[in-house]
């Protein structure tokens, strides 16, 4: 699945600290692959400012990155924790349309 910088900046944030041994793995692997390169952070000029990501949005062209059911459930998890306290935001609703719903999103 192709991911933009803040797709990944966002699913990072979502990702669970805790849970059980098989979660945490597949949460490892989903955070390792979520991750920038330091080739990437380059090509993106990623810099953290305070509490902000910035980026140049004309590199950004996007990223394959493999989400496998078990990790899909684990972000799906996490859309319904941020639904549930009234902090899914319109940035959520663009990458939850891609991951939880890849019907409803045009090809």
């Amino acid at each position: 699945m192709k991911l933009h910088v803040r797709d990944r900046l966002l699913l990072l944030q979502m990702l669970p600290a805790e849970g059980d041994l098989t979660m945490i793995r597949i949460v490892r692997k989903l955070r390792e692959a979520l991750s920038f390169t330091e080739i990437e952070h380059a090509e993106f000029q990623l810099t953290l400012k305070g509490n902000n990501y910035t980026w140049n949005p004309a590199n950004d062209v996007g990223a394959e990155i493999e989400i496998g059911a078990k990790a899909k459930e684990i972000i799906g998890i996490g859309f319904e924790a941020l639904n549930k306290s009234g902090k899914f935001t319109e940035a959520h609703l663009a990458i939850y349309d891609q991951i939880m719903e890849p019907e409803n999103v045009a090809s």
